[in-house]
């Protein structure tokens, strides 16, 4: 079975509703980074920084996955397909995707603050239970944080999804710029033999760095010519 590799940003969720961080009016206009997604963030206010987070979940608790989530779930009819997102929402799993890598967390879980990735102090937030309260403790002691991959960090999963794209036969980027790193960078591990299919309506600028098919329609009308390609080849 061939193995597919699909990288998407923030453009693959925004036909479900979900605003990108970077738009004129995304959420980082009205938030800034340097109050809500980094490090020192957390040391200075973490009462703001969960109250943050708070509402990305209540805000996000009614979306639902797009034919583009759903279509690239469908790939694994007939490919070995791992998802590779920037995106910190669950709309792949949602949608059936059942090998799901994140690069910068999800927003539905929280974590220790004293060790992020130590899975036996993650905490799987729900519908019933969105928000971390004011001075809740992990498993260890420490305060409760969102398990969201903040600037100047490491990122744990980059190793795992180069592995990924290295392996796969066929690498499929949906709805990212490209430009920002590490997970630019992934793309470069692809073999030079290997299909790469970009669908995003804008022009990308890494597009250039190598020899891609540009599909230039949105997540969902994209997927659908894709699909009907991969599954009729």
């Amino acid at each position: 079975m061939k193995k597919i590799a699909v990288l998407t940003g923030a453009g693959m969720s925004v036909e479900s509703g979900l605003s990108t961080f970077r738009s004129d009016d995304g959420l980082w206009e009205n938030n800034p980074v340097s109050r809500v997604a980094t490090h020192e963030a957390w040391e200075n206010d973490p009462e703001h920084v969960n109250a943050f987070y708070n509402m990305l979940r209540r805000k996000y608790a009614d979306v639902a996955p797009n034919q583009g989530h759903r279509l690239v779930a469908r790939l694994e009819e007939r490919y070995d397909v791992t998802v590779i997102t920037q995106n910190v929402d669950n709309l792949h799993e949602m949608a059936g995707s059942t090998k799901v890598v994140h690069l910068h967390g999800e927003l539905l879980k929280a974590c220790s603050s004293n060790d992020v990735d130590d899975t036996r102090y993650h905490v799987q937030l729900s519908p019933g239970r969105l928000e971390i309260t004011p001075g809740e403790r992990a498993g260890d002691g420490s305060l409760l944080r969102p398990y969201i991959v903040f600037f100047g960090e490491a990122v744990p999963n980059i190793s795992i999804a180069a592995e990924v794209v290295a392996a796969a036969d066929i690498v499929i980027i949906i709805g990212t710029s490209m430009v920002v790193y590490p997970a630019a960078g992934l793309v470069q591990h692809a073999r030079p033999e290997v299909p790469v299919y970009l669908i995003d309506p804008n022009d990308v600028m890494g597009r250039r760095k190598r020899n891609i098919t540009h599909i230039k329609k949105g997540a969902s009308a994209g997927m659908e010519q894709l699909f009907a390609e991969l599954m009729e080849g």
